[in-house]
Parts: structure tokens; C-alpha cells; sequence
């Protein structure tokens, strides 16, 4: 008899947005995956550690719960089309679309931070009386 769970470890698990998974048995490039699914970036799954899930809000995880149990969060790394799949790992495809959308989102976040960094700044300055340039 085998192993079984050894064949498993020597797999990369890739899933699809719409679910599918596929296994390869062998290390694969980025570049060849990207122009096997073109208009697709891949990721690679990373599960949080016990001390990051604690920091997700309450709120997250409520709304995560009404629509699927058991779900584990985890964060994605976006990989470059030079690197390589490496075995034991598990990836997934993204569009470029959502990759997009994350960009946006996030040069947002950093925007909102510096103009409440900044009336943080004037707020300061005016307890202290002093004069504001417009």
C-alpha cells in the first residue's frame, strides 16, 4: 500500500474563480499559467496565523458566517510572471479586473489616511492659534 498523503503534498492545487481546481504535478512558471488563462493573475493563498484572524472585525466575520460556514481567511500574494509554482502550494487565479479593483481600493485607503493625517495637522494647529495657509 502507499501513501496517499504524500501524493497529495506532491501536488499544487490552482482554483479558478469559478471553483474549478486543477492539479499539476509538476513545478509550472506564472508565465505559462497567465497564457494558458489569459486576463488572469495568480495568487498564492496564504492562511493567516491565529493572531491575525483575531484582529479581523467582528463585522467581517459575521457577514463571512451568514453565507458560508466554516470559512478561514486568508490573505492572496500576487505573483509576478517570472516566478515559479512551487509543489505543496496552493494558488489561485484572479482577473485582472479584481486585480484592479484592489488597486483602486487601496490607492483610496491611502488618500483617505494622508487627508485625515492632514486635518489631524490643522486641527492641532488651530487649538494652538496659529495661522493656516489655504
Amino acid at each position: 500500500m502507499g501513501n496517499c498523503q504524500t501524493i497529495n503534498a506532491a501536488a499544487l492545487v490552482l482554483q479558478h474563480p469559478g471553483g474549478k481546481i486543477d492539479r499539476y504535478y509538476s513545478s509550472i512558471s506564472v508565465s505559462e499559467i497567465m497564457s494558458m488563462y489569459p486576463g488572469h493573475y495568480v495568487c498564492l493563498i496564504i492562511p493567516l496565523t491565529e493572531e491575525e484572524e483575531k484582529n479581523i472585525p467582528a463585522t467581517v466575520k459575521r457577514d463571512e458566517k451568514k453565507h458560508k460556514k466554516g470559512v478561514r481567511f486568508t490573505r492572496v500574494q500576487l505573483l509576478r510572471p517570472t516566478e515559479s509554482l512551487a509543489l505543496g502550494h496552493a494558488y489561485r487565479l484572479i482577473t485582472s479586473q479584481e486585480v484592479m479593483k484592489v488597486l483602486r481600493e487601496k490607492k483610496c485607503a491611502k488618500t483617505k489616511k494622508h487627508h485625515a493625517d492632514a486635518m489631524i495637522t490643522v486641527k492641532k494647529l488651530l487649538e494652538k492659534n496659529v495661522p493656516v495657509d489655504s
